[in-house]
């Protein structure tokens, strides 16, 4: 009898009474076990008096909880060899152990400490908030950072779509410990958790551990957040000490939840995706007018983006830009046949390179939970793009170029850039966005 291998173990779901879903992917050849706590919250469920809370909480959970001060935390997971890690999303906060797949169960009892019995100590507080302040220096000294912010705002305006996951510095500055605690209280609740494993592990004994240590949390209600309009426009952002443009342009696409998305995931890797695709076969190799471009879709079950970002001397942003609507335009009247084949085949093997990472699988398992109720089968995701023709592809092209374009510069920008930017042919801006400023962003 043949192992079961990434190549066909698919995850199985068990719910709790609290709502609390359980997802395990056992998987015999791989000697180690990844188990994480995903938690629906993240900078879209926040207020913005209360943005960057999610990641300051994040960061907080492994400095005390009833029973553990930082040092024990830390120890404990060492002491059997594990290695912990966590992160913050705009949809979700997720907190991870990976190490033997014998100590599967530890992890999740350990994790459920962390998740459900933080004390957030006053002291250690104040000495993270210090760390997360010289993070969020460091992100607004980064032009793609600041660009990317100004995008996500000309996207979604005052949604919280648009706040960034780190938060403002003044929210930052004020946070309290009452407020953490607030805030969890709110959030964190049967019906917005999920705990997943994947390894060599013994999913019944990992639903156990999770019932012992996760069972007791109030179901509540899921945190859900009415999708976003799409504005579109134009901002630029100039910033001290940086030589170079960053240059953000996308255009809006179907939510996960839509199964037209398909069509805007393979469009991106048809039109940017490799040395060969027309952005870097064109812009980059054949022109070298940037240094660094690429294509992706941002799709979660809110929106989706399809966005092109590039770097470039200040002087080729203009020939840039309209290389690009070029490329674009021409993509809606043809799609190349050996192109769509191309653009296939790299997602396939992008598509395998997941299946062959476990805390991946996990991820994507847990926001399918959270969007849908249930876990997207392999076939179910890669079938449907991989039955994506030419005519839908070119329809796609089309109506992403009738829709408000969002363009962001950050860094170096020459003035003439927002003139010719703003009256491009072929791409549509609503509204002026904001004008050309100096400095951070707030």
């Amino acid at each position: 009898m043949t192992d079961r291998t990434t190549a066909d173990a698919e995850p199985r779901i068990t719910p709790l009474a609290n709502g609390v879903r359980v997802v395990t992917l056992e998987l015999p050849h791989v000697e180690s076990a990844c188990v994480s706590v995903f938690v629906r919250t993240g900078s879209v469920h926040e207020t913005p008096a209360l943005s960057g809370i999610s990641h300051v909480v994040e960061h907080m959970a492994f400095k005390g909880t009833a029973t553990r001060n930082c040092q024990q935390i830390n120890l404990d997971a060492e002491r059997l060899g594990a290695e912990v890690n966590a992160h913050t999303d705009k949809d979700h906060t997720a907190y991870h152990m990976r190490g033997l797949a014998r100590d599967a169960g530890r992890f999740v009892q350990m994790l459920g400490d962390i998740v459900r019995n933080g004390s957030f100590p006053q002291d250690e507080l104040e000495r993270e908030r210090q760390v997360i302040l010289q993070e969020l220096a460091e992100d607004e000294d980064d032009a793609y950072s600041m660009a990317y912010r100004l995008f996500d705002k000309l996207c979604y305006g005052r949604h919280p779509l648009a706040q960034p996951v780190i938060g403002l510095r003044r929210n930052i500055e004020r946070f309290t410990r009452d407020d953490l605690v607030a805030f969890v209280r709110r959030q964190q609740s049967g019906a917005n958790v999920v705990v997943a494993a994947a390894g060599r592990i013994d999913a019944d004994a990992v639903v156990r551990a999770a019932e012992a240590a996760f069972g007791g949390m109030p179901r509540g209600s899921e945190n859900r957040v009415p999708p976003p309009v799409w504005h579109g426009g134009f901002a630029a952002r100039r910033m001290a000490g940086v030589s170079q443009s960053h240059v953000v342009l996308g255009f809006p696409v179907p939510p996960s939840t839509d199964p037209a998305h398909g069509v805007a995931v393979v469009a991106s890797a048809l039109f940017g995706e490799g040395m060969s695709s027309p952005l870097m076969d064109e812009i980059r190799e054949r022109r070298g007018l940037v240094y660094y471009a690429a294509c992706s879709t941002d799709i979660s079950d809110l929106a989706g983006q399809f966005v092109v970002e590039a770097s470039m001397a200040p002087e080729n942003v203009e020939t840039f830009a309209s290389e690009l609507v070029r490329l674009l335009r021409a993509q809606a009247d043809a799609v190349d046949p050996v192109s769509l084949e191309r653009a296939r085949n790299q997602i396939a093997v992008r598509r395998l390179h997941v299946q062959e990472r476990p805390y991946r699988r996990l991820e994507e398992a847990a926001l399918d939970v959270f969007a849908f109720g249930r876990v997207r089968g392999r076939a179910e995701r890669l079938e449907r793009l991989m039955a994506v023709g030419a005519a839908p592809l070119r329809a796609e092209f089309a109506r992403m170029l009738q829709a408000p374009a969002s363009i962001a510069i950050a860094g170096k920008v020459r003035p003439s850039a927002q003139a010719h930017l703003k009256a491009l042919p072929g791409l549509r801006l609503a509204g002026s966005g904001s004008e050309l400023r100096a400095g951070a962003a707030a």
